[in-house]
């Protein structure tokens, strides 16, 4: 039969090892969460620049017989009240194209919307 001193110190190697486990744990589940957050993020900024493009493409392609430049002017205002901005606009004939941009945190998500007649857009 073993002596104290010996299950003692046979026992010994083995303190501490939750406490190691418990915070590799903890640090694990914190960097999971992190993950978690910024595609929350992302995916935010996603649907609030697509949906400032397309609001910005059918303004731009309804004003687009007032000129290219109006059109694009009324089509930044429209990204703008959407917390969006348009980084590039382009009208020809009736069909305007666009690129709008949003930010959330330290992402920022580009999304391209076309719009115009049914007819037209097709093409």
């Amino acid at each position: 039969m073993p002596s104290w001193a010996e299950r003692r110190s046979a026992g010994a190697r083995d303190r501490g090892s939750a406490t190691v486990w418990g915070a590799l744990c903890a640090t694990l589940l914190c960097v999971v969460f992190g993950g978690v957050l910024a595609l929350g993020q992302v995916t935010g900024a996603k649907q609030r620049a697509a949906g400032a493009a397309d609001l910005a493409a059918l303004a731009a392609a309804d004003a687009a017989w007032d000129g290219a430049d109006a059109a694009c002017d009324l089509a930044r205002r429209v990204a703008a009240a959407q917390d969006a901005r348009v980084v590039r606009c382009h009208v020809g004939g009736e069909i305007a194209d666009l690129t709008a941009e949003a930010r959330a945190g330290p992402y920022t998500v580009r999304v391209r919307a076309r719009a115009g007649p049914g007819d037209a857009a097709v093409r």
